[in-house]
């Protein structure tokens, strides 16, 4: 019995980090990581540097693993996400970076509105870009998450950004899933769309605005995004519609729903423009209805929410308002 106390004892002075049988596999797991690395030609002084002392973050795996199903409704979504101060403050940064806004949209083709909807929608214009260390993070989720090939993945991605100069390993900081910058891009996201529009050699999605702004239009505009068109209106259905039509899957022109009876929400006719759109209800299978076009679809490759979509669209049209 005195043997097991001790035993104990020992253990619990190490600490849970160190107590736990999975942190002794997890620095195994990295030699693996490590030594793909340098197979895929990163640099042994950067994966030595991004790697050693990581740590398994058991708060991550425990957000990886519940979270909740998402229950708000669209209008307490809205109510939270487009506050008056919000559209405001886009308003000001709108016109505050209007030049550069300008330059980057005759490269990229998307208005300056959308770029600093996304912006103010995803981390609140660059003041809640998570605080996580990422190459921790994605190691965690990479270790034992529910998709650890991805995060895998995604971490070999992270040391690419970290070998080519970007930004310091202390300084890659993003959410808990390993999204980061005032963008929120996934590593494999910044390798494909991230611009240094500032010409200094690096890539900067954390604190180099104009850099965020090119960052964001060349995603937008590699995903499809159209910068002659806008993104959709609510609209009002008129009585008998067949809800068999509504969804992203069912496209017809406005002159079609026109004709089955579409009215915008404040009741006056559809815009004649040769458009295709769907409709779609802001919730599932209920709440307000939408005509959305070919640049919502867009947003939602950015983020599969509806309720995301929506409010980028909406911010847009506030802040955007003359």
């Amino acid at each position: 019995m005195r043997i097991l106390v001790a035993a104990l004892l020992v253990v619990g002075s190490l600490g849970p980090a160190m107590a736990q049988e999975p942190a002794r596999d997890f620095q195994t797991w990295l030699k693996e990581v490590e030594r793909d690395a340098l197979a895929q030609g990163i640099k042994a002084e950067t994966v030595e540097t991004a790697l050693t002392g990581i740590q398994h973050i058991d708060k991550v795996v425990e957000l990886d693993r519940r979270q909740p199903e998402f229950t708000i409704t669209y209008q307490q979504y809205i109510d939270r996400v487009l506050t008056p101060s919000k559209v405001e403050r886009g308003r000001k940064l709108l016109a505050e970076h209007r030049a550069v806004l300008s330059e980057i949209e005759r490269r990229y083709h998307v208005q300056p509105k959308y770029v600093v909807a996304l912006w103010g929608i995803e981390t609140d214009f660059g003041r809640v870009t998570g605080g996580y260390p990422v190459v921790s993070a994605l190691a965690t989720l990479g270790f034992d998450g529910r998709r650890s090939a991805y995060f895998r993945g995604e971490l070999m991605n992270a040391l690419k950004i970290l070998d080519e100069g970007h930004i310091a390993p202390s300084a890659m900081l993003g959410s808990w899933a390993g999204a980061m910058g005032q963008c929120q891009f996934m590593p494999s996201s910044f390798l494909r769309f991230a611009e240094d529009w500032d010409g200094d050699g690096r890539r900067d999605i954390w604190g180099t605005k104009p850099d965020v702004f090119a960052s964001a239009s060349n995603y937008l505009l590699r995903s499809g995004w159209n910068g002659d068109e806008t993104w959709g209106r609510a609209v009002t259905l008129p009585k008998g519609f067949d809800t068999r039509l509504v969804g992203l899957d069912t496209r017809k022109s406005l002159a079609e729903w026109s004709a089955l009876g579409l009215t915008a929400a404040n009741g006056k006719k559809l815009p004649k423009a040769d458009l295709q759109a769907s409709v779609i209800y802001a919730e599932n299978g209920k709440g307000p209805t939408f005509l959305v076009y070919e640049n919502f679809r867009t947003i939602l490759k950015w983020n599969r929410s509806t309720y995301f979509a929506l409010a980028v669209g909406h911010l847009a049209e506030r802040i955007g308002a003359k």
